[in-house]
């Protein structure tokens, strides 16, 4: 757990780096600088090509930390390496010829509601294989436990750029077509740098000599994109369909609210840089004692950081708001919904991981086939009806009942819960730390409010933490802070 909670530490900073750049982009860059429309437009295009990456990489980045701690024979390594770098060609070359025969169609497909996208269906494309082989090479360096560049560049990189490229925008340098063509840039040139870090620490040699188990090999992989796709749908899908049922700004408004929501999974993304290889590694050596270990204090550490950040957000969520434009708020509903989403997720810790390294991942997928239909057939249902609300409640109706499969499934095929009476004591502390804050109102300027209240609420909350020794990982590392 001390590498994992060092990397962890390392990653979790970096993705806050990451995260201030997407705040202030989001809250502040966009929502002035760009019309509704284009930043709509943005939200669309990010989305559909999130929706495509999955496909794109065709399950490798999945594949590489499953089986790459397995092959020991350096020729078969190579031959493991070169099948998941060539592989992924075989879909994208036909998908990317269909796209430019077909770009009429997709784009009226694409434009039904909103006429402004059609133009675009070529970013689309671009970014989602920059995407998918960036996530490739990320997988790459994962393996060898160096996620820190690869953070870096997942989570500041694009950010910084966007914010340069918005400032561009705003003195006229750039116009809002233009800032479109540079943002594919922006993922293109991540990708090379992604590719470059991951290959200086594990080479690649070209071979033409299969490596063993490929047959079971690119099934897994083959599966693992239906996988990747099912989790994508649960988390993009929204921002596709709004744009086919309501008008496009709407997709700005509800980027916002999403962009909120997720400051609450950070910690959750960072630790799982690392703790899923390390995951993989303990299944593939049969050590159930060390994936019990890491299960259960993996989700306490996750639920205990988590829970905060989301009390943080949703106790200042007025004052927040205030400093928006006017048409930017009144996602209450949206944040409370996802953002509880998100808090389930850090709960379940590295749940997905052991699926996903275990023979029941097939199970799993078939689970996930339904759960991504439900929350197509939901988001369908929902957005006409009650607009982003409708959204949210369709996204946070369908991960719960996808979490919940998953939760079980776990204790009854491994006999293992990430549940503890700590965890118990981070719900209850949550909730009376929220109660204990709900009433308070600062009469100060927005800014000084969330400052203000933020640091009562960690006060607090991390006192309780401490006073009740929650988690001796998180408590250990409090204290350690403190001393320093």
């Amino acid at each position: 757990m001390g590498l994992v909670l060092r990397q962890s530490i390392a990653n979790t900073v970096i993705t806050y780096m990451g995260f201030g750049l997407g705040a202030i982009n989001t809250l502040l860059l966009y929502t002035r600088f760009m019309s509704e429309a284009y930043y709509g437009l943005v939200g669309v295009l990010l989305s559909t090509a999130a929706l495509l990456m999955p496909v794109m990489s065709f399950g490798i980045p999945n594949t590489l930390v499953k089986y790459y701690s397995g092959f020991r024979d350096r020729k078969d390594l190579q031959g493991f390496l070169t099948l998941t770098f060539l592989f992924p060609l075989l879909i994208i070359l036909p998908l990317g010829a269909f796209s430019y025969l077909a770009n009429t169609a997709i784009g009226e497909f694409l434009a039904r509601k909103n006429a402004i996208v059609s133009d675009y269906v070529w970013h689309i494309f671009a970014i989602g294989f920059f995407m998918a082989y960036f996530e490739i090479f990320f997988a790459w360096s994962k393996v060898c436990l160096k996620s820190g560049l690869g953070t870096f560049l997942k989570e500041v990189f694009v950010r910084a750029g966007v914010s340069l490229l918005l400032l561009l925008l705003f003195y006229g340098i750039l116009t809002e077509r233009t800032f479109l063509n540079w943002l594919v840039l922006l993922y293109g040139v991540r990708t090379l740098l992604m590719a470059l870090y991951a290959l200086s620490h594990q080479p690649l040699r070209f071979s033409r000599k299969l490596p063993q188990g490929t047959a079971g090999i690119l099934k897994y992989s083959s599966l693992i994109i239906l996988g990747g796709s099912i989790s994508v749908v649960l988390l993009e899908i929204d921002r596709f369909m709004i744009n086919q049922y309501i008008q496009i700004e709407n997709v700005a408004y509800y980027t916002v609210a999403v962009f909120i929501a997720t400051v609450i999974i950070v910690p959750f993304r960072s630790m799982n840089q690392i703790a899923y290889p390390l995951t993989a590694s303990l299944m593939n050596s049969g050590d159930q004692k060390g994936l019990r270990d890491l299960y259960k204090r993996s989700s306490l550490s996750l639920l205990a950081v988590s829970t905060l950040i989301f009390l943080s957000i949703l106790l200042n969520l007025h004052d927040l708001y205030q400093l928006l434009p006017e048409n930017y708020r009144g996602g209450f509903w949206v944040v409370l919904l996802l953002g509880l989403v998100r808090l389930f997720d850090s709960f379940l810790g590295i749940n997905t991981a052991i699926l996903y390294n275990s023979r029941y991942y097939v199970t799993l997928l078939v689970m996930g086939v339904f759960l991504a239909l439900l929350t197509i057939a939901l988001n369908a249902w929902l957005i006409p009806v009650m607009g982003l609300t409708g959204a949210a409640l369709a996204t946070f109706s369908s991960v719960l009942v996808y979490n919940m499969a998953k939760l079980v499934f776990v204790r009854r095929k491994f006999g293992l819960t990430p549940w503890s009476k700590d965890s118990l004591k981070v719900v209850l502390l949550g909730l009376g730390t929220y109660l204990l804050f709900f009433w308070v109102v600062l009469p100060f300027h927005p800014l000084m409010n969330i400052m203000i209240k933020s640091i009562g609420i960690a006060v607090i909350y991390l006192g309780g933490v401490i006073w009740f020794r929650v988690s001796e990982d998180l408590v250990g590392l409090i204290q350690r802070r403190f001393k320093k």
